[in-house]
């Protein structure tokens, strides 16, 4: 498989599989083998479909901008929090007032101060253009379903 197949910044095909381990209880498996539990509804310690979601956000801005400032000065502190209102209406679930709260703290010195500086434009670079989950979200990107035989 090619990097543009498996995963990387490229373009290409991703994909994932999920895999029913009981009522309400998932693992999700991508094509380099790694894993992931998630279901329980809640219940449980692993992760819901919506924490996964906010998960897929900050991971996604938050590698972004320690790509691009970490190469000046190595963070003494990198956190994010991304958190968001679960709300319903007429035409169904979904998530509202989505936030992604960088917590970050540079050394003192030269190189703290240049990535101290970058800090916000990172930010807004992988918010408007980089972050491959944000601008699917923010587009509005249509999901389709199908049904294939087992």
């Amino acid at each position: 498989m090619t990097d543009e197949q498996i995963g990387g910044t490229g373009p290409g095909h991703r994909s994932v599989t999920l895999r029913r381990l009981e009522k309400g209880m998932y693992e999700v498996r991508n094509s380099r083998g790694g894993t992931i539990r998630c279901g329980g509804g809640g219940d449980s310690e692993e992760f819901t479909p919506v924490e996964l979601f906010l998960t897929a956000m900050a991971a996604c801005g938050g590698s972004d901008v320690d790509w691009m400032t970490s190469r000046l000065a190595e963070p003494e502190v990198y956190e994010l929090r991304a958190e968001g209102e679960k709300k319903k209406d007429d035409k169904g679930n979904y998530l509202d007032d989505i936030l992604i709260t960088f917590r970050v703290r540079f050394p003192e010195g030269e190189d703290g101060d240049r990535a101290r500086d970058r800090l916000p434009s990172a930010m807004e670079r992988s918010h408007d253009r980089l972050c491959t989950v944000t601008q699917t979200v923010t587009r509005g990107t249509p999901v389709d379903v199908a049904l294939e035989e087992a």
